[in-house]
């Protein structure tokens, strides 16, 4: 399977999630030599869990798949630039590379912690030289998934605003 599959899967996940959970539209999907060892969406509304975020519960899926807690050489697919969490959790997990659809400013900011800080940087920036970064994989379609940057959603659920 190419990048595009996994994206495409993760954008099928992100569709369900929405459906079943009411929260941001984010579906992830980890693949090790080939395979897809895990997928997951959003869950935060569903679990009443902070950390419920499509690629924390797919590593919590892989690591009990596994029976370990470092994937080196895993694939991280995610329909939305990861947040800060999520990229801390990757590099702990030791993921290879992230692969990321909709970026920033395809987006509405409520989407991210902070205005200033790109998760981004971040990682390029950590004590990390073998993690790489490729963002923008169907970003439109991805992006499409979410509100955007001139849209005025509702209130109730601009959680970082």
């Amino acid at each position: 399977m190419t990048d595009e599959d996994h994206m495409r899967q993760a954008i099928a996940l992100a569709r369900q999630g929405d459906r079943e959970s009411r929260c941001s539209p984010i579906g992830c999907v980890l693949v090790l030599d080939g395979e897809v060892i895990a997928t997951a969406h959003n869950e935060v509304e569903k679990r009443c869990d902070p950390s419920a975020h499509a690629e924390i519960l797919a590593m919590r899926a892989a690591g009990a798949r596994l029976r370990r807690s470092r994937f080196a050489g895993a694939v991280l697919y995610s329909t939305l630039q990861p947040c800060g969490m999520c990229s801390m959790a990757s590099i702990w997990a030791g993921i290879s590379r992230i692969v990321y659809g909709a970026e920033r400013h395809q987006v509405h900011q409520m989407y991210f912690e902070d205005r200033d800080f790109d998760t981004v940087d971040f990682v390029r920036n950590a004590y990390k030289d073998d993690l790489q970064i490729t963002g923008g994989l169907l970003g439109p379609e991805c992006a499409a998934l979410y509100y955007g940057p001139d849209d005025d959603p509702p209130r109730g659920e601009q959680a970082n605003l």
